[in-house]
C-alpha cells in the first residue's frame, strides 16, 4: 500500500469527489480514478459508492480513512525525526493526559525544554486511560500520563511525586451531599456514573471496593466536564478525581471525599523498547529533575 495512494484517497473522501480531489491535487480525474483502484484491488473492498454528482464512503471507506490519517501522520513524524540533525534538538513531541493536575510536571518540563530549545514544538490531547493506551501502542504520542498500576510489561514509566484522591462528584440537592465525606457503601444501588473502561464493573470494584452486584452504573465518561453536565441534570453520582473541576458557589455541583481515602499515584509512560526521537529524550530528562526528591 502506498502512502501517495493513501494521500489521495483521503483526498477523494474530504472533497466527496474524483474532481474536487483531482484539482486540490493538481493531478488528472483519470490518475486519481486509477490509484482509488489500486486500492480497492489491493484491499479486495469496495471503498467508495459513486454518485451522480459525489461519492460516499463505504464502511471499509470509513475505516481506511481513519488508517490512513494514523498512518499518514506516522509517516509524516518518522520522516522529521530522521531528517533532524544528531546535534539539533528540535521538531515535534506528542502527549496525551487524562483531567489531571499532575499535567503540571510535563507542561513545566516543557517550559524548561522550550528555554533551551525554542524549536520543539509540543502536542497535547485529552483522554482517559483508555486514549492513552491505545495512542501509545499505535505510536501516535512519545508520552502519556496515566494513574498506577501500570502494566510494566508493556510500558516503562516514571512515577512522579503526585497523588490524585477520587471521590463523588454530585448536586447539592443530592441525599449524600449532606455528608462530610461518602463511604463506597452509601453508593450501593445509587446510580453511578463511572470513568469509562474496558470493564465497567471492574472499573467501579477497583476504585470503591464494592461487588458488580452492588454497582448500579448508569452512565461512562472519559471527560469530567461532561461526567459534571450530567450529574447536573441529576443522571447520577459521579466517580471521579478531586480538584479538576473549579466548583464555584453558585455550581449546583459539590465534590465529597471517599472514606476511606482512595488514592492512586501518576505516572509519565512511553512505549517499552521504543526508539524516542531527541527531544523526547531530552524532554524525558526535563520531567526527571522535576520528579528527582529534593537532596537533604
Amino acid at each position: 500500500m502506498e502512502l501517495r495512494d493513501l494521500e489521495y484517497f483521503l483526498a477523494i473522501a474530504r472533497e466527496g469527489s474524483l474532481t474536487g480531489a483531482a484539482r486540490i491535487l493538481h493531478l488528472s480525474q483519470p490518475g486519481i480514478t486509477r490509484s482509488l483502484k489500486t486500492l480497492e484491488e489491493e484491499l479486495g473492498k469496495q471503498l467508495v459508492i459513486r454518485g451522480n454528482r459525489s461519492i460516499s464512503l463505504t464502511e471499509e471507506g470509513m475505516i481506511l480513512r481513519r488508517r490512513a490519517q494514523e498512518l499518514l501522520s506516522l509517516a509524516e513524524r518518522t520522516r522529521n525525526e530522521i531528517a533532524s540533525p544528531d546535534t539539533v534538538i528540535e521538531g515535534d513531541i506528542f502527549l496525551c493526559a487524562g483531567e489531571t493536575r499532575g499535567l503540571h510536571y510535563l507542561t513545566r518540563a516543557a517550559k524548561a525544554l522550550l528555554q533551551e530549545h525554542p524549536k520543539v514544538r509540543f502536542h497535547i490531547s485529552s483522554g482517559d486511560r483508555t486514549d492513552v493506551t491505545e495512542e501509545l501502542e499505535k505510536g501516535m504520542i512519545d508520552f502519556g500520563l496515566l494513574l498506577s498500576p501500570i502494566d510494566g510489561t508493556r510500558y516503562d514509566h516514571l512515577l512522579l511525586p503526585y497523588e490524585e484522591r477520587w471521590g463523588i462528584l454530585m448536586r447539592k440537592d443530592a441525599p449524600l451531599a449532606s455528608q462530610d465525606t461518602v463511604h463506597p457503601r452509601d453508593l450501593i444501588g445509587k446510580p453511578l456514573i463511572l470513568p469509562r473502561g474496558g470493564d465497567y464493573a471492574n472499573t467501579g470494584s477497583r476504585i470503591l471496593g464494592l461487588s458488580a452486584r452492588e454497582l448500579n452504573i448508569q452512565a461512562t465518561y472519559n471527560l469530567i466536564f461532561n461526567a459534571s453536565l450530567m450529574a447536573a441534570d441529576g443522571i447520577g453520582y459521579v466517580v471521579g478525581l478531586d480538584q479538576i473541576l473549579e466548583l464555584c458557589e453558585q455550581s449546583p455541583l459539590c465534590f465529597r471525599s471517599l472514606d476511606p481515602p482512595v488514592t492512586g499515584r501518576m505516572n509519565v509512560v512511553w512505549k517499552k523498547y521504543q526508539i524516542m526521537s531527541h527531544q523526547a529524550r531530552a524532554f524525558l530528562e526535563k520531567i526527571r529533575l522535576l520528579a528527582a526528591p529534593p537532596e537533604p
